[in-house]
């Protein structure tokens, strides 16, 4: 199952929903978290795949890669 969060956007205050790559990688976001999003990257921003409307992936967690979270090789910083 591929698991999705609701983001705010700091610079316009608009809502989003933002894809979470990654083996249990949603574990790893809290309530509050800052978090940085890049385009999916499907046929003219739209959404690509088997995810449909989710035109958004996270990519860092309080200025952390996700990926090295998910692997192991940092701990979440605390803000």
């Amino acid at each position: 199952m591929r698991k999705c969060v609701r983001v705010q956007l700091i610079k316009n205050n608009r809502q989003v929903t933002a894809f979470v790559p990654g083996y249990n990688a949603w574990k790893f976001i809290d309530e509050h978290d800052e978090v940085i999003i890049q385009p999916i990257g499907g046929k003219q921003g739209r959404a690509k795949g088997d995810i449909p409307c989710i035109r958004y992936e996270v990519v860092k967690v309080n200025d952390q890669p996700l990926k090295w979270l998910v692997k192991g090789k940092i701990e979440k910083a605390r803000r």
